[in-house]
């Protein structure tokens, strides 16, 4: 068992649940498909799932709220966050199908109804969002625009990046 009650006081018990099947989930999606370095796949709950939600530490995203992952890979940092903010909507992007095909089973074994998966580049993906997250995909000036040639922000007017 993991021990994110001790770093997440609100935590329920289904959270705990979820986030231990979590990374039995990514441990054997991993011997498949390259989602976590092999290297580091035993550091999983340190380097990816509390990296993940480290945010969570100076921003609590309100209910209702929109969040894009882009980037996500695995589904990092947005899975373990839709585990911790239930009634937060995120949109998990990437451009590589067999990323996105794993992030579509993890949500669906863990019943996340706030996840939705979108298989694209992030400069095609021209939809709103209040907030916009990401673990080292590229520069924070060109996940802020929709559009590099023209700066349109793809974050709401009163969205923010943090």
């Amino acid at each position: 068992m993991i021990d994110l009650d001790k770093h997440f006081s609100k935590i329920s018990q289904d959270q705990l649940k979820k986030f231990n099947s979590l990374i039995q989930l990514y441990k054997s999606w991993n011997s498949k498909v390259n989602l976590i370095s092999r290297k580091d796949i035993d550091n999983l709950y340190v380097n990816h799932i509390l990296h993940s939600l480290s945010i969570a530490k100076v921003h609590e995203f309100i209910d209702g709220s929109d969040i894009l992952d882009v980037g996500t890979g695995g589904g990092l940092p947005g899975i373990p966050l839709a585990i911790l903010f239930p009634k937060v909507n995120f949109t998990l992007l990437d451009s590589i199908s067999k990323k996105i095909k794993v992030v579509e089973d993890i949500s669906k074994q863990l019943s996340l109804t706030n996840v939705k998966t979108v298989n694209d580049r992030a400069e095609n993906h021209n939809l709103k969002y209040d907030f916009i997250i990401s673990r080292a995909v590229s520069k924070i000036c060109l996940l802020y625009t929709s559009d590099a040639a023209d700066d349109t922000p793809c974050v709401d007017l009163g969205g923010r990046r943090i």
